[in-house]
């Protein structure tokens, strides 16, 4: 009888790895993946190294895996595109079966790839996630991420816990594939195309090179995306707030009219009323807001701002898996 669990040896494996700051773990990191998969008795993966032009050299590193390695490839992005992005370009050049995405720095240990692969066939699942034991991040980043997590789970009405460190079948890649905006969220676009969402508990090691390329404020434009891309809340919420104090407005016009009526204005002019300006001006302008943040996407969408634009790629004959190449400069 067969392992439910048991991985499909005919199954080709890729492995897409932005690379933002840690170029020095990489040669680590694909060593150990190679020879987890080979302990699993998988195929080899293909690595698809995609330099987000981070800081530090980390181009030099991964043309000289590249050269080394015949199932390695690496993408050169012309600019700082962000980790969504670059995971986009990595998914249009890898030819895997299945595709597993992780972090550059050995926080997702390549160990842990079998693990998530037998998850697809164990669960029935199009995408698993590999959810942390217990988080080595700062705290900043724990917090941001759980906000994240809670406001995912409301959108998607998905119970699970969002990491990078995910594994999906090609079809799913090929469904996101057809979205080649600037204003990427994958995990919005995988909860988009698929219900079928589970998760494995892994490790999550220390970090040992660079530090972490969220900060605040790029976890707050990652949370925008998810919102202005994928949900009509914040206009909902504007438009509630718009109704609350249209309503409060009726209820105070109609107490001073009856205290008019009833001769209980002692004083004309009330501090209520500066008040009841401020507020409902300040309400203006947080829709006034949070439309322009609408209508600005869509004017850089109409404009195609690119999702990203690659540089150069260490082998010249490869092409995308994608079917095109609408996002795609190629100087060699």
């Amino acid at each position: 009888m067969t392992d439910p669990g048991e991985i499909n040896l005919a199954q080709t494996i890729s492995v897409v790895i932005p690379v933002y700051g840690s170029g020095r773990c990489l040669a680590e990191l694909l060593r150990r993946a190679d020879a987890a998969c080979q302990a699993a008795s998988c195929a080899a993966p293909q690595f698809v190294l995609v330099d987000d032009n981070g800081p530090g050299d980390a181009w030099s590193e991964i043309c000289s895996l590249a050269a080394d390695r015949d199932n390695t490839l690496g993408i050169q992005l012309m600019r700082n595109f962000g980790q969504h992005n670059a995971i986009m370009c990595g998914f249009k050049y890898c030819s895997g079966d299945v595709i597993i995405t992780m972090d550059d720095d050995l926080q997702h240990p390549p160990e842990c790839l079998p693990e998530l692969i037998s998850g697809l066939r164990l669960q029935n699942a199009d995408l698993i996630y590999g959810n942390y034991d217990s988080k080595k991040h700062a705290v900043g980043r724990n917090l941001g991420s759980a906000v994240i997590n809670w406001f995912f789970r409301r959108v998607f009405r998905v119970p699970v816990t969002l990491t990078s460190f995910r594994c999906l079948r090609r079809e799913l890649v090929q469904a996101v594939l057809r979205y080649d905006l600037n204003f990427t969220f994958i995990d919005g676009l995988l909860a988009w195309n698929t219900s079928r969402i589970g998760s494995v508990i892994v490790p999550h090691a220390a970090r040992l090179d660079g530090r972490s390329g969220y900060t605040l404020r790029k976890l707050f434009v990652l949370a925008m995306n998810m919102f202005t891309n994928f949900s009509l809340l914040p206009l909902q919420v504007v438009s509630m707030l718009g109704l609350l104090a249209a309503g409060g407005g009726l209820c105070l016009g109609l107490w001073y009219l009856i205290a008019a009526i009833m001769n209980w204005l002692v004083v004309p002019g009330y501090a209520s009323i500066i008040v009841a300006v401020l507020v409902l001006g300040g309400l203006q302008l947080l829709s006034l807001g949070v439309i322009g943040e609408y209508i600005g996407r869509l004017h850089l969408n109409v404009n195609r701002k690119p999702q990203y634009v690659v540089r150069c790629l260490t082998d010249t004959s490869i092409v995308s898996h994608a079917g095109r190449h609408c996002s795609d400069t190629r100087l060699n």
